[in-house]
């Protein structure tokens, strides 16, 4: 797909999406797709190939969330994989400043020479488990804005997410069908982590692609035993 078939395709899926397609950087969008795919070549970074495909699931799914955003300043995108929702959320708007997180590194590795390459600033890349950094200091409750799109249980990853957030700040978890029952399961321990669900948004994105957002904001601190380590958010979920 040339340049320009490629920003008309993304201007018309913004419109169809109620994204504003006038704070777009097509280039830098055009060149990290054309980037992760060619990696994907050598490393399985994505399973979306296809150049539309990878538009639409990839880059407008992520853009969903912009205007939730609003004044942030500062978000971190936990499991971010090949840097969903997070590095396009940093092309879109340019003076956020955004941690990207995951536990596996060549997916990492991958997504710093691709943004270094498209000449992406403020945006650091960590290879960690969420666990271990939530405690480091300069980390802990220094977020506007955490997300995490598709990434394990609410009731888990809520416990992963929730220490990195400001008080006032929100937690954004990007879910696709049948999130209800995990929405009724997490409310005690979103409550034990200082946070309180404040809403969800149910789009269909393109037409005909599930997307549910849930919005969790932070009302109190998150006591400091939380996160858990040795992998107990997943194996004994709070309850």
């Amino acid at each position: 797909m040339e340049l320009k078939e490629f920003e008309k395709i993304f201007i018309e899926e913004c419109e169809k999406n109620n994204i504003d397609s006038k704070k777009l950087d097509i280039e830098k969008f055009y060149n990290y797709m054309l980037g992760i795919i060619n990696w994907n070549e050598k490393i399985n970074v994505t399973s979306i190939t296809d150049e539309k495909e990878f538009l639409v699931k990839h880059f407008i799914d992520s853009l969903t969330i912009s205007r939730l955003l609003s004044s942030s300043k500062t978000l971190i995108d936990i499991g971010t994989g090949a840097g969903f929702p997070g590095v396009p959320l940093k092309i879109y708007n340019k003076n956020l400043k955004v941690t990207l997180i995951d536990s596996v590194n060549k997916k990492l590795n991958i997504i710093r020479e691709v943004s270094k390459g498209i000449g992406l600033e403020d945006l650091e890349i960590i290879h960690i488990r969420a666990e271990e950094l939530a405690h480091d200091p300069q980390y802990r409750e220094q977020f506007d804005i955490v997300t995490t799109r598709a990434v394990s249980n609410l009731t888990t990853i809520t416990e992963y997410m929730l220490p990195f957030l400001k008080v006032g700040g929100k937690a954004i978890c990007m879910k696709g069908p049948n999130y209800e029952e995990e929405l009724k399961e997490s409310n005690k321990a979103i409550n034990i982590l200082g946070g309180k669900i404040e809403g969800v948004e149910n789009l269909l994105i393109s037409g005909d692609i599930e997307r549910n957002i849930i919005i969790i904001s932070k009302i109190k601190t998150t006591p400091n035993k939380y996160p858990r380590g040795q992998g107990k958010p997943l194996k004994e979920p709070l309850k």
